[in-house]
């Protein structure tokens, strides 16, 4: 079914160019390399790398949403492997054995475009922000029973607003009136309701709907994980691209690659041998004024690329 959504992939051939321009060759026991696209969302970037991929070469993707593997399911190269599972599964991935990890953190955009998600503010919809809408509890029903200091503490951590108290008491008192909050309208007009300050050009709910999304499906915690992951799966010289669209992913991706990118001391030990640095950062990258003006979605992005260094 041609449901309408489009997709604009952001940073499409710098993010391919800086996975595959300078990534190391097969080894001598293999046919071939093997990629990774952590985050396949509409397939963008999984597309362009099997254009540039060599015939022995494999690309393996993860996507936790039904809607996106769906999507994989369309294309036919022998070469392409899709997996309904989050990136934090590439831990079990054998070590070594990549020679580069891509990772688009950024929501797609038929995601946000499509009201039965319940990622937007824009659309009416139910209350749900679920990557994966096959498990788990939506924002709605987690918002039945969550006290207001935890509503206030997601809202602040991970939306960094600072009306996150008065926001989470608002939450409380509609819920003891007139029963929980379950569509995305709601939840926006309350917001709007309760803070009577914003930036200019942002809607008042932005950082609360942006908390409530990243707390239900663990986002900062699957990254942690997946960035962890790549110190083992990556084979020497390996690269690791990552774009970011919201300071709190960025601040944990540029933090990850500058502790790896120097050598490791033991407080404990001052006398012991450093461990080596197991990454060599390579960069950011954000996107050009013309593909911002293209696609606004885009002016948020950061691409942040590292190295696996050669030393254990």
């Amino acid at each position: 079914m041609n449901t309408g959504w489009t997709h604009t992939t952001v940073l499409l051939d710098e993010a391919v160019d800086a996975l595959l321009s300078d990534a190391p060759p097969a080894g001598p026991a293999s046919p071939g390399r093997n990629f990774v696209d952590a985050t396949f969302g509409r397939g963008g970037h999984s597309r362009l790398i099997l254009s540039r991929l060599g015939p022995a070469d494999r690309l393996l993707a993860f996507d936790k949403d039904p809607a996106a593997v769906r999507e994989a399911a369309q294309i036919t190269d022998a070469r392409f492997t899709i997996r309904h599972e989050g990136f934090e599964q590439l831990a079990t991935l054998p070590a070594g054995s990549l020679a580069g990890v891509l990772m688009d953190l950024g929501v797609s955009s038929p995601q946000l475009d499509d009201a039965s998600r319940g990622f937007s503010f824009r659309f009416e919809g139910p209350l749900d922000m679920r990557m994966d809408t096959s498990r788990g509890q939506s924002v709605a029903q987690w918002l039945e029973t969550a006290p207001a200091s935890q509503i206030a503490e997601v809202i602040r951590d991970y939306g960094e607003e600072r009306f996150a108290g008065p926001i989470a008491k608002a939450i409380v008192a509609r819920r003891q009136e007139r029963g929980p909050i379950s569509t995305t309208t709601e939840l926006a007009q309350l917001v709007a309701d309760t803070v009577k300050t914003r930036e200019p050009g942002q809607n008042p709910a932005t950082r609360t709907f942006q908390a409530f999304r990243i707390f239900i499906n663990a986002e900062l915690e699957a990254l942690q994980h997946a960035l962890t992951a790549c110190l083992d799966v990556l084979q020497p010289m390996g690269l690791l691209v990552v774009i970011s669209f919201h300071s709190l992913e960025d601040r944990i991706v540029k933090q990850f690659i500058a502790a790896h990118s120097r050598a490791q001391y033991d407080r404990r030990a001052p006398f012991a041998t450093p461990a080596p640095m197991r990454l060599e950062a390579r960069g950011r990258v954000r996107p050009s004024a013309t593909e911002v003006a293209a696609n606004p979605r885009a002016r948020s992005a950061i691409m942040r690329v590292a190295r696996r260094t050669v030393a254990a």
